[in-house]
């Protein structure tokens, strides 16, 4: 490319983009944090970023790795880098932590001892495993739960820890008994040739650290690395980014940490706290650019969602603000009863649609929890409108996918255990319980897959008249694989037939179809609906993918099964159909609305009740408000009841203390049942939105019974055990403390709600 075009490139790339986004572009060499606040065009700094280390400095495109966190803001980025360079774009690695972590492992997993040929588990098929390992063990999954354990060993592999250390980490008698599941956990999985999420980034940290050549041959592959939402990132992303930047340290990390609301599944808000100690030193410190220009939201809902974060203590600050002129005061309405606040919210967003013609589409309604959404679902359907929830069953969780998904997967992977334990009698074959348990006892005593026991019980007559059904299922498993009709060729390898054929092919051939077609429901048929979609999304993939798949050595089937794998809730949001979208604040993440209605804003519930006695749950709730208070574009509602429907019972509520935070010129309050609200919130006090008149004295404490405390004090916490106070911050009702738990870590808590003991 010569001068002039690469300045008629430059100035494209630049078009539209404001001083403190331009300098994020151009800032290529060493580390750089960008902290972009909600709505601040942080894609298109990534994508402008991208074009111009290709466009303009001429850096080859496969030496870029860009990380996101959903596959569908990587197509985003990769669809808008394309636009601008065409197919000088082609070869930049762009996915998601995990869809890399896929990459990686399916070239060189080999040097951990383990098969290029893996399926991925997902969260059911994991539990499915430790239903096993518990079965073996002679545990009772009523006492140990298994998804309380696939939860542990998750938290473990996304705090980067195998066995080992996840044993040397145990914290007491039932942690150590986990510890000792999840070793056993780990050798079923191998034995599958399986890898569950967590084991993508996990194991392809292993391999870097085991193996420094094929760490070294990834360093130099990837010069310039950028990484997109990096307050939401866990410590084995931490530790990956980590081992490949630590050569050239050309690392963009993008991100808020005001929308750092992942905790529960291991994200660590400190890795983008201290990226500037991490990355920095005297000869190259870290660059620091903030992006505060909204192009999202009116400046009112930007100014409450900052004076609400701003409570926060662990936090950069920010500015948000926005050219936009005027825009509605943030309204405020609370109910009598939920049901009152459910009609309230309908009835709003029918007025918005009747009278000015608002599209369906542009509401969104947020809540909490999950059971929040009954009464809001209830109202619409009443009026008969049309709505989805956001982050409900996955199109590739639904029964009939799953199970034509795993006939695919057991012809991939002929090991694949828990593949096979779900179709082997779908549809109904007539092998029953104590035949298929006695295969089950076969194969745990010769260490052999469950496929390989029905032949050898097929052998041996061990099931007596279940023989033959045994043996005509193995019999079509086998025509699928070695068949051309069947459509694989031993190995796995396709012959010669398209995707969405060989997939057809399966659903007939299994007789999945004709038993769906017998029952003749509604419900038969909705299902059917559904594997005729699946056809439509292997064709669409087969389109989407056909040049990439050319030198390919996997199959297309493989390829396809790795993408379904790694789909998230929200690569499955689609916003084109005209419904109302129901979903949780953490759903609504990455999304934006011209109205949202934000429910539910009451103490216990928003904050959540496991939250509001830990100072860093507690940041955490108020930056998940921030989030959902930033979805709105022209019109924010915050709505609560007095009384509420609760665990079988009528509860009287409080209105959430983040209301107070709010400054009384920003609301507008809604309703005579409100009147009262406002002021028992504090709302209208005269401290910038903040009031001591709230009550929450049920969540007050005190450290030794009114004795302060210093540097150096000793405390006892009922959650984190014994620690040492490092810092003492501010007075009175609103002092923390910084805390280092001998079990815990360092937290950092407030004084009135941590019901500390001097130790």
């Amino acid at each position: 490319m010569n001068s002039l075009d690469q300045n008629s490139l430059a100035d494209s790339i630049f078009e539209g983009l404001n001083p403190a986004q331009r300098e994020a572009v151009e800032t290529t060499e060493g580390p750089l944090l960008v902290l972009a606040g909600a709505g601040s065009g942080k894609t298109r700094v990534l994508t402008s970023r991208v074009a111009y280390l290709i466009g303009v400095l001429g850096i080859p495109a496969d030496q870029i790795l860009a990380v996101t966190f959903t596959n569908k803001a990587a197509g985003e980025m990769k669809e808008r880098v394309e636009k601008l360079l065409g197919p000088a774009a082609n070869d930049i690695s762009i996915g998601t932590f995990h869809s890399i972590g896929v990459r990686i492992l399916r070239r060189d997993i080999g040097h951990l001892a383990r098969s290029r040929g893996f399926v991925i588990y997902d969260d059911s098929d994991s539990i499915g495993v430790i239903k096993e390992v518990l079965k073996r063990e002679g545990l009772d999954p009523k006492v140990h739960e298994p998804r309380r354990i696939r939860w542990q060993i998750d938290q473990w592999k996304n705090a980067g820890l195998l066995p080992p250390a996840a044993a040397d980490r145990a914290r007491d008698l039932d942690e150590e008994l986990v510890a000792s599941l999840y070793v056993k956990y780990q050798r079923k999985l191998a034995d599958a040739e399986a890898l569950d999420f967590g084991d993508l980034l996990l194991l392809t940290s292993e391999l870097f650290r085991k193996h420094p050549r094929v760490l070294e041959y990834y360093r130099q592959k990837y010069n310039y690395i950028l990484v997109d939402e990096y307050q939401d990132t866990n410590g084995v992303q931490y530790g990956l980014i980590g081992q490949l930047a630590a050569g050239h340290r050309n690392l963009c990390v993008v991100g808020d940490p005001d929308q750092s609301i992942y905790a529960w599944r291991g994200a660590d808000i400190r890795n983008i706290l201290d990226f500037e100690q991490d990355y920095g030193d005297t000869d190259t410190p870290v660059k620091v650019i903030k992006l505060e220009q909204n192009y999202r939201s009116t400046q009112p809902i930007l100014s409450g969602a900052s004076a609400v974060i701003s409570n926060n203590f662990d936090r950069k600050d920010k500015d948000l603000f926005t050219d936009r002129e005027g825009g509605s005061p943030i309204r405020f309405y609370e109910a009598e009863t939920d049901r009152e606040e459910s009609r309230f919210v309908i009835n709003r967003l029918l007025d918005a649609n009747r009278r000015e013609d608002v599209p369906f589409k542009h509401v969104a309604i947020l809540y909490r929890t999950n059971a929040q959404s009954r009464s809001f679902e209830e109202e619409l359907l009443k009026y008969d409108v049309p709505y989805t929830i956001v982050g409900g069953q996955r199109f590739y969780d639904r029964a009939e996918i799953k199970d034509i998904m795993c006939y695919l997967r057991l012809l991939v992977n002929p090991r694949d255990d828990q593949a096979l334990r779900r179709i082997v009698n779908k549809p109904t074959r007539g092998i029953g319980k104590a035949s298929f348990e006695k295969v089950e006892s076969l194969g745990a005593g010769r260490g052999i897959p469950l496929l390989e026991a029905m032949r050898v019980a097929i052998e041996t007559k061990l099931v007596g008249r279940s023989t033959g059904k045994l043996a005509a299922f193995v019999d079509m498993m086998e025509g699928f694989r070695s068949s051309p009709e069947g459509g694989l060729a031993v190995g796995g390898s396709l012959d010669g037939l398209a995707l969405d054929d060989m997939i057809a092919r399966v659903m007939d051939g299994t007789g999945y179809i004709r038993a769906l077609e017998k029952e003749d429901t509604p419900e038969s048929e909705a299902r059917l609906d559904n594997l005729r979609e699946l056809l439509s999304s292997a064709r669409a993939f087969h389109e989407e993918n056909e040049d990439e798949l050319e030198g390919e050595e996997r199959s297309e089937l493989e390829l396809y099964l790795d993408q379904v794998a790694l789909i998230s809730d929200l690569d499955s949001y689609e916003d084109r159909e005209d419904r109302v979208s129901l979903m949780t604040v953490h759903s609504a993440k990455g999304l934006e609305f011209p109205i949202v209605f934000l429910v539910g804003m009451e103490e216990r519930i928003f904050p959540h009740a496991s939250s509001i006695r830990d100072e860093s749950g507690l940041e955490e709730e108020r930056r998940l408000c921030y989030v959902a208070m930033t979805r709105a574009m022209e019109h924010l509602f915050l709505t609560c009841a007095a009384e509420r429907f609760r665990y079988g019972d009528r509860t009287y509520q409080s209105p959430s203390r983040f209301l107070q935070e709010i400054p009384d010129e920003l609301i507008e309050t809604l309703g005579t049942a409100s009147r009262g609200a406002r002021s028992r919130a504090g709302v209208s006090s005269d401290s910038g939105g903040r009031s001591s008149r709230f009550d929450y004295s049920y969540a007050q404490g005190e450290v030794g019974e009114g004795e302060g405390v210093s540097i150096g004090t000793l405390v006892r916490h009922p959650v984190f055990g014994r620690g040492e106070v490092l810092a003492v911050l501010g007075s009175d009702l609103n002092q923390k403390l910084r805390i280092k738990f001998e079990r815990a870590g360092v937290k950092t808590v407030m004084v009135r709600y941590a019901n500390l003991e001097l130790a």
